[in-house]
């Protein structure tokens, strides 16, 4: 009877830290208010269909990190659950779309979901659907599936040496005629942007940027993607080791 009482203690220590939570709660954590469905529940009934998610079920997979290096696509959302289950969402908006039919009036909605954990991961959806609840939780499982890793560095000449939460360099990102371009800030200057695109980035990690924009602004949908996109091409860009150190580079969140 030892032997079997002491298998789930093991077995704790080697799970995911979502899988850790869902599996074995502690008293003395107060539960947390979440807005719709818990996460949680859905990872103490999961069963894996990938082998990535059967990897990360077994305990060989702890972190977020180890996933990508596996190169193996994340297609369930139980897996980011489970390795990153700080992440916090946000809908940005949702619109209502009618359209004449032949049968009559046809109502459909169209959420914009932005999901991050304020330390270099972010990810971004937009979903239609016939019904807002079921829909924004389309749009945030969407997100999750659609994380990609921030880079962050200090790019500012008015910054002194040292690490920083703002961009790199100058990136431009573009959704339909919305163009963002996003240039590094000294420390403490906070998020010179609008509103949507500054909630993209406050989920994404980044404390302190400049911003220009050109195009239709107004749109809330290709304003916040354009925000994404220019996340996007700081990824793609090809950097040197040496101004990867002098500009304090960093990508994903700080372990």
């Amino acid at each position: 009877m030892s032997e079997e009482n002491e298998a789930p203690e093991d077995e704790k220590v080697i799970l995911a830290p979502g899988l850790t939570m869902a599996l074995y709660p502690s008293e003395s954590e107060e539960p947390v208010r979440r807005r719709g469905p818990d996460p949680l529940a859905g990872l103490r009934m999961w069963e894996p269909r990938t082998r990535l998610g059967r990897m990360v079920r077994e305990g060989k997979i702890l972190t977020y990190e180890e996933a990508l290096e596996t190169g193996y696509p994340i297609r369930e959302v139980e897996v980011v659950d489970a390795l990153l289950p700080d992440l916090t969402d946000d809908v940005l908006g949702v619109n209502m779309i009618q359209r004449m039919t032949d049968s009559g009036r046809r109502v459909r909605f169209n959420v914009l979901c932005v999901v991050g954990n304020s330390d270099g991961y972010v990810g971004l959806a937009v979903c239609k659907g016939k019904e807002v609840s079921s829909t924004i939780k389309k749009a945030i499982d969407s997100a999750k599936l659609n994380l990609i890793p921030v880079m962050r560095g200090n790019g500012s000449w008015e910054s002194s040496e040292g690490p920083g939460n703002s961009v790199p360099f100058k990136v431009t990102g573009r959704s339909g005629s919305t163009r963002i371009t996003l240039l590094p800030a000294p420390s403490g200057k906070g998020l010179v942007i609008g509103d949507y695109g500054r909630r993209v980035l406050t989920l994404a990690g980044i404390t302190d940027v400049w911003s220009r924009s050109k195009g239709q602004t107004r749109s809330t949908i290709n304003f916040a993607k354009a925000t994404f996109n220019a996340l996007v091409e700081l990824n793609k860009t090809r950097i040197h080791d040496s101004d990867r150190d002098r500009l304090h580079m960093k990508s994903g969140r700080e372990l």
